[in-house]
């Protein structure tokens, strides 16, 4: 018996982070795939977006109060520093993941692969090329600031490794991720935590 529930499609990067951040936690937690605009997150999110979050009552949406609420709701390790200065850095490296690289990153440029809205479903060559100047930047930008990096795992970390995990995969991405020595040793590293392991989703095809 699961008392939380995270619903959405487990492809999401969003949906992705809470899901380490409930494993990270230690929290048992049930897996509701269902996509956006469903009966279920329609329920939650006055928007219809992914993920939404089911607790003996309390119903929650939005990615970043997911997160919060688990890290602050149940027993474990925080997922926030207590330092002040560590926990600043911490929010201000999630909200630049949240505002501007997801939206680079992840909108722009890799949904222009993975949903192009071509007649032939193939990839959206002008949205590619229009989105590669700022991802690359966005890919530069985490290399720098693997230099102050927060160690430990914390929310940071879980809204960036679904980022940078569909990032390797694609070919002007992977090239800049291969680019970025210490951002790809944080993605190898981070890939071999349990929390990683347990939660990534299955590719399509697989």
């Amino acid at each position: 018996m699961y008392d939380l529930e995270i619903v959405g499609a487990p492809l999401s990067n969003f949906v992705w982070t809470t899901r380490i951040a409930a494993e990270e936690k230690g929290v048992p937690y049930k897996l509701v795939p269902v996509g956006p605009h469903s009966p279920d997150v329609d329920a939650i999110h006055p928007w219809g977006k992914i993920p939404v979050l089911r607790h003996e009552g309390f119903n929650l949406c939005e990615s970043r109060a997911i997160t919060t609420y688990i890290d602050r709701a149940f027993p474990g390790r925080a997922l926030v520093p207590d330092n002040a200065r560590d926990a600043a850095m911490v929010e201000q490296w999630t909200s630049l993941l949240l505002t501007t690289i997801d939206k680079v990153v992840v909108r722009d440029y890799l949904l222009a692969y993975v949903f192009p809205g071509t007649p032939d479903g193939k990839p959206d060559r002008a949205r590619v090329d229009a989105a590669v100047p700022a991802m690359q930047k966005a890919i530069g930008v985490l290399e720098a600031g693997m230099d102050n990096w927060v160690g430990g795992f914390t929310i940071a970390d879980c809204y960036l490794l679904p980022i940078a995990f569909y990032a390797r995969s694609m070919p002007e991405s992977g090239e800049a991720m291969k680019n970025a020595p210490k951002l790809s040793a944080w993605l190898a590293a981070a890939l071999e935590r349990p929390s990683v392991k347990a939660t990534i989703p299955p590719m399509p095809g697989q």
